[in-house]
């Protein structure tokens, strides 16, 4: 299980059981199906609408990731990289063809497939280039329908808020004024539930799938790197610690948090001397 998802879920359900316990004479205050109906209903019906069949059905598969960790396997591909990279610089073709049987990245072993077949530098940047930009746009598409779920969640929301307040006035007419509040409740509650679904959960998919994009975008970029080291046929060590780079956490790439606080230290004794 991813723990930010988590967190997140169990911030969430506080918040929820902290409105419906705390600010309402009664929970049930909060309970409106047929307006949570009008909102998830009206949602998908528009996703439907807008986005080809197969498009929503694998996006509604991709859910699970945002309740799991996933691993990108950066290290073993590094491992996988430098360990070629030697076979490769030593000239031995056939333990570089038996390494590539036991790569689990197909990235990987297409670029590096495409070297042992002596394929011009240039054409396998432009295709492994083309890989990255093809899972760029294919899984932004992806994340962007939650965000166009998010979009129609509050419109829908709306739509069941006009239709209570037309009932409403329907029995204003009648005179039966004891009933009034209870339906305003009742038609301000799907606007509750289209901003709640939007911000709780479609905008959060969204954004989890976008990071998720990134990191593996990253892990791309990097085998790409590597390839392009072992075409220019650099050292092993030259190409492993290029690799770690990638990976390698830096809290500031300009300035050193740690150094900052010596140099201020000393200025300090200096200023007391």
């Amino acid at each position: 299980m991813n723990p930010s998802t988590i967190i997140g879920m169990f911030a969430s359900t506080v918040l929820l059981v902290s409105v419906l316990f705390f600010t309402a004479e009664s929970p049930h205050s909060f309970m409106n199906l047929p307006g949570l109906a009008i909102v998830l209903a009206g949602t998908m019906a528009s996703t439907f609408i807008s986005y080809p069949l197969k498009e929503v059905l694998r996006v509604v598969r991709l859910v699970g990731l945002v309740f799991r960790r996933e691993n990108t396997y950066t290290r073993d591909d590094i491992k996988e990289l430098v360990d070629i990279s030697r076979l490769w610089f030593k000239g031995d073709v056939r333990a570089v063809e038996e390494a590539l049987e036991h790569a689990r990245n197909p990235f990987l072993r297409t670029g590096i497939q495409l070297v042992i077949a002596n394929t011009k530098e240039d054409e396998i940047f432009d295709l492994l280039r083309w890989r990255i930009a093809r899972l760029k746009a294919r899984e932004h598409a992806e994340a962007q329908i939650f965000r166009t779920m998010a979009t129609y969640a509050p419109a829908f929301g709306m739509i069941g808020t006009l239709v209570g307040l037309v009932n409403m006035l329907e029995v204003m007419e009648s005179g039966e004024l004891h009933v009034i509040g209870p339906r305003m409740a009742v038609a301000l509650l799907t606007t509750f539930y289209g901003i709640l679904l939007a911000n709780l959960v479609f905008k959060p998919i969204a954004v989890k799938l976008e990071r998720r994009t990134e990191e593996r975008l990253i892990a791309m970029n990097m085998v790409l790197e590597g390839i392009s080291l072992i075409t220019k046929r650099r050292l092993p060590s030259f190409i492993e610690e290029t690799l770690n780079s990638f990976v390698a956490n830096y809290h500031d790439e300009i300035r050193d948090p740690v150094m900052n606080g010596r140099a201020a230290r000393e200025a300090g004794k200096g200023q007391n001397a």
